[in-house]
């Protein structure tokens, strides 16, 4: 024995089993990349910046997604909190030495950092993605980030986790080797 349901409710379910017209979704909704640098160092300062931003910009509806996106051994080390629709992760597969022993050759990982994510990053930008992709924020140790939203025309913010000092240091090293102050001998010889 069936019985009916209410008039309005009806109306209700019925709106319930009709497509969800998502190009309307899509236009409402921000995407925003998120590529750390894969250091102990830089990956939770990136975090934080998004759960800032994301609480921010997210108070009254979920407008703003934020997609970090790691390595496969990096999503391991992280406990992805998944209550939070707004923050999702993706990864990537692992093309650069293991964070556990890259210690022991620091050129080579960052030399791998700074020419193997690339590709990966952008399969994940082009297949992977569910909304336009408004901004990217890169870590400003790495380079390709930057070229690749440039090149694909989408803006790109560089967040640098680490002191203005040491920012300043970086940006000028070229000056400092230039004037031979980069390897000087404070030995005192």
């Amino acid at each position: 024995m069936s019985k009916l349901l209410p008039t309005s409710l009806n109306i209700n379910l019925k709106l319930l089993t009709q497509p969800f017209p998502i190009n309307q979704l899509r236009r409402n909704m921000n995407q925003v990349l998120v590529i750390p640098y894969p250091g102990r160092g830089h990956i939770n300062p990136m975090l934080n910046l998004c759960n800032t931003l994301s609480s921010r910009l997210n108070r009254h509806s979920c407008t703003t997604i934020f997609t970090v996106v790691v390595t496969e051994e990096w999503l391991g080390f992280l406990n992805p909190d998944q209550e939070q629709d707004n923050i999702r992760f993706v990864s990537i597969p692992n093309v650069i030495p293991s964070e556990l022993n890259r210690g022991s050759n620091m050129v080579a990982f960052v030399t791998a950092v700074q020419t193997k994510m690339e590709g990966p990053f952008v399969e994940v930008l082009d297949d992977q993605i569910e909304f336009p992709v408004k901004l990217i924020i890169a870590d400003g140790s790495m380079h390709w980030p930057f070229e690749l939203a440039n090149r694909r025309n989408i803006p790109v913010a560089a967040y640098w986790p680490m002191s203005a000092s040491m920012f300043s240091i970086v940006h000028q090293v070229d000056l400092l080797e230039s004037h031979h102050h980069l390897y000087v001998d404070v030995s005192g010889k």
